[in-house]
């Protein structure tokens, strides 16, 4: 019989759990191949129908992703206070549990980082070790992510016919975007799952409210989507490959053809599970609205206009699993 101990039990005590039958991945996740000549159809329809596709042949060089990815878990792995030395979260540090200023709580352990190279530097996030080969990894991974990002949104352009190409890609492509890139870490938790047979929730159910996301991991389960239905599916890991989600701003700038992919983690019971999330953002002051080449004659908004800094300030002071275009959506007749 296996017994938790009262600190395990009170690190419980906050977060949710769930069934997650791990051996059942859901198989009708988009899968996109980036030097596929129709690329920019299947990823139109992917956004449309998912709002989330898996990427392959992405051309990210491979020593980029792994020496990251062995930087992210030798930081994890050192102590307590070692990881404190990074600072708190507030936003960019190092955080523990908690997620966000409103009350969310789940598995997880996570360095949020601020993509503009001057910004870093300037949190004086202080990274244990070799500081100067962590940062030189981060900044090549974002650099290419970046890159792959922008390609994504110019094939996207074009599969809708958006004028110019560039028209979504430029708000990602500048350095000072407010952009965010994290590395979060699900520690595995053997003994709630022989307790009960359920696993800890790592990251609630949310949408991201940049435009687009782009996540990779290590070769752990754990992501789940929402499909329109409202059923959960389980994402099958694939460590050499990337998973796009459209976020909150570009369904507001589709007028609601893309849809932003609801989604969650639940931490493994056995393994870690390590992931790297760039979160492709505008600049603050960027005022996001359906694209007037996008819209059809007669076709209305959907949303009212905003900048990204008003839609940024509206969802700190929401929970993680509220709607938050809900209070930028148009009634009818306005």
């Amino acid at each position: 019989m296996v017994v938790l101990s009262q600190p395990v039990l009170d690190n419980f005590s906050t977060i949710k759990t769930c069934k997650f039958p791990t051996s059942s991945f859901y198989c009708g996740i988009p899968v996109i191949d980036l030097l596929d000549r129709d690329g920019k159809t299947h990823i139109v329809k992917a956004c449309q129908e998912f709002g989330f596709f898996k990427l392959v042949n992405h051309g990210v060089p491979l020593e980029f992703i792994t020496g990251l990815e062995a930087e992210a878990t030798k930081f994890f792995n050192l102590s307590q206070m070692e990881k404190e030395k990074a600072g708190k979260a507030n936003p960019f540090g190092y955080g523990n549990k908690r997620i966000g200023s409103n009350g969310d709580v789940g598995w997880v352990e996570y360095l949020l980082l601020n993509t503009n190279p001057d910004d870093i530097h300037q949190k004086k996030i202080t990274i244990p070790g070799d500081a100067e080969k962590f940062w030189s990894l981060v900044n090549d991974y974002m650099s290419a992510v970046r890159n792959l990002a922008c390609e994504v949104l110019e094939m996207i352009a074009d599969g809708l016919k958006i004028e110019p190409r560039y028209a979504l890609s430029r708000l990602v492509r500048d350095e000072k975007s407010d952009t965010f890139f994290r590395l979060n870490h699900y520690p595995p938790c053997p003994e709630l799952q022989a307790l009960c047979g359920r696993n800890l929730i790592g990251f609630g159910e949310h949408t991201d409210p940049q435009i687009i996301s782009v996540l990779r991991s290590n070769n752990t389960s754990g992501l789940q989507i929402s499909l329109r239905d409202g059923t959960w599916v389980s994402v099958p890991p694939d460590q050499y490959s990337f998973f796009f989600n459209v976020g909150d701003s570009l369904q507001v700038m589709t007028n609601g053809r893309f849809r932003s992919v609801r989604h969650r983690v639940v931490a493994d019971g056995v393994k870690s599970r390590v992931s790297m999330i760039y979160l492709g953002g505008p600049l603050l002051t960027e005022k996001i609205a359906p694209l007037p080449s996008l819209m059809e004659q007669g076709e209305e908004s959907l949303y009212k206009e905003f900048t990204w800094s008003e839609y940024k300030k509206s969802a700190y002071n929401t929970r993680l699993g509220d709607n938050r275009l809900a209070f930028f959506e148009k009634s009818a007749g306005q």
